[in-house]
């Protein structure tokens, strides 16, 4: 796990699309994410994903829905973010019972803010995509912890052995 990083980052202040379920009903809400820091005492897990319903995503989507009460309790709501739609979305919320919100970014407005989209080589094939990334901030909006090309698989725990270290 990379070693934390602690420096300001103004939140945008751009709409997002936040997709989540409440008592199984849809709920959109367009925010942003400076909005959403002056309503909450709370920090925040903001993580990217390449695709709803891919092996890797779900895995990380899951894993994160498994240990929300832990994040809950050190303080912080998480978030994930990927380019699909709303309906992906919802449909991937369904499927895997997500408890995590997630915003639907088909313009990249957010992807591009954080730089999270890169060039890859795809069976030597150059294409731009999205590079699994995460951004902790605390609960004033200050980014504390950011780390690109992680691995999905077990993330959730080295995330919460760096927030959480006793």
């Amino acid at each position: 796990m990379a070693k934390p990083t602690t420096q300001t980052l103004d939140l945008p202040d751009f709409p997002i699309t936040l997709v989540r379920k409440i008592d199984g009903q849809f709920i959109h809400d367009d925010i942003s994410l400076k909005e959403m820091f002056s309503h909450t005492h709370k920090g925040l897990v903001l993580y990217f994903y390449p695709k709803d319903n891919t092996p890797g995503c779900t895995v990380q989507a899951t894993e994160f829905t498994d240990h929300i009460h832990e994040f809950d309790d050190l303080g912080y709501d998480i978030i994930g973010v990927s380019r699909d739609s709303v309906e992906s979305h919802e449909r991937f919320i369904t499927k895997y019972e997500l408890q995590i919100p997630l915003v639907s970014d088909t313009d990249e407005r957010l992807c591009q803010y954080f730089e999270v989209i890169k060039e890859k080589n795809m069976y030597g094939k150059k294409t731009l995509g999205l590079v699994r990334s995460a951004f902790v901030f605390d609960k004033d909006g200050v980014l504390t912890h950011a780390q690109r090309n992680l691995r999905a698989k077990g993330y959730t725990d080295r995330l919460l052995d760096v927030l959480n270290p006793n």
